[in-house]
């Protein structure tokens, strides 16, 4: 049976259970920042060995290591880094031939003294496998036998009886964070891979889309005819409110795109806009998408390319749309067309 509080105790006993709460956060807090002052070179080294690594990331612990060490595993695989757990004893009952010398072997382990951790080092080592130790003990038998030691040691836990694993585990999770932020980073990951791993969520959905679910429809003031003089095509950019506007021939098939950059490098040039017609100015043969693609292709191009619009056309070039990143990331709510 749950024992309730008192209501004649239980002002000062919800008052006590706020302050030991805070308190609490408070040790799992400095446990995090103090691992700024731990941040080295071995931590670099470590980046550029599993990033040079034609292998995966194979990380292991026991207990509640091991429990943080499947979480970072798991943000590690969505963010572009092959990886794997890997759980000690089995490993010591044949999951160890899913190890190969091109892999990156992982330890996690507060006191560095872990029996069936380290029991499996030797073998690692004969394999082939770089050896990275995530402990609290720089000195201890599992840093002294890897190759790159990351110190995430915490001043205490913040159970009373210094027992449950509480702030080091917390400490042990933010490094892996970190660790997956900047390779993730040093990767080069994209929005566009991000849905490879994400099909589901809100950017997942508009990633999913088809281009012609959430593309802008022609209208007038997004598209010039050949020949227009660029004054009208610079109003026409102005009406549109995209920063571009797209020049269709007689068949409605795209000529080329116009700017906001190109009408600064035609400002710059000195050249009198008077005298220019759009073909003058526009982009020639820019990047295009058909409306047809899964939107994260044009994400792709638009990335690839550092552009913001991109002209769709069908599979006879001509143009049926035109996509804005806005619409793709998301400017205020996110609507499919007709819903």
């Amino acid at each position: 049976m749950i024992n309730h509080i008192n209501d004649s105790g239980s002002a000062a006993d919800s008052a006590a259970i706020i302050q030991k709460a805070i308190e609490v956060l408070k040790i799992e807090a400095d446990g995090i920042i103090n691992l700024i002052d731990r941040i080295d070179e071995n931590f670099s080294k470590m980046v550029e060995l599993i990033c040079n690594s034609g292998g995966r990331t194979i990380i292991s612990g026991i207990g509640k290591s091991g429990i943080i060490g499947r979480k970072i595993v798991a943000t590690l695989n969505s963010t572009g880094t092959r990886s794997l757990f890997l759980h000690p004893v089995e490993a010591m009952h044949g999951d160890l031939g899913q190890v190969t010398a091109d892999d990156i072997f992982m330890a996690l382990s507060k006191s560095g003294e872990t029996d069936e951790l380290n029991i499996l080092l030797p073998s690692i080592r004969r394999i082939g496998c770089k050896i990275i130790a995530f402990t609290a003990d720089k000195r201890s038998s599992l840093a002294i036998h890897s190759d790159i030691t990351i110190d995430v040691a915490v001043d205490c836990e913040a159970c009373p009886m210094g027992l449950a694993p509480t702030a080091s585990t917390t400490a042990l999770l933010a490094m892996g964070d970190a660790l997956a932020v900047v390779l993730l980073e040093k990767k080069q990951f994209k929005s566009s891979d991000f849905k490879l791993y994400h099909p589901g969520g809100a950017l997942g959905q508009r990633l999913a889309a088809r281009i012609k679910d959430i593309m802008i429809s022609p209208k007038s003031q997004l598209f010039v005819s050949e020949g227009t003089p660029m004054t009208e095509a610079v109003m026409a950019i102005d009406r549109g409110r995209l920063g571009a506007v797209l020049v269709v021939n007689r068949r409605n098939k795209l000529s080329g795109i116009i700017t906001d950059g190109d009408i600064r490098r035609m400002v710059v040039s000195g050249r009198p806009i008077a005298d220019l017609a759009v073909e003058d100015v526009m982009t020639k043969n820019p990047k295009t998408q058909e409306q047809n693609a899964p939107t994260y292709d044009a994400l792709y191009i638009m990335e690839r390319h550092q552009i913001t619009v991109l002209p769709i056309v069908n599979s006879g070039g001509e143009v049926k749309g035109i996509l804005h990143l806005h619409d793709i990331l998301g400017k205020g709510a996110f609507k499919f067309n007709g819903t």
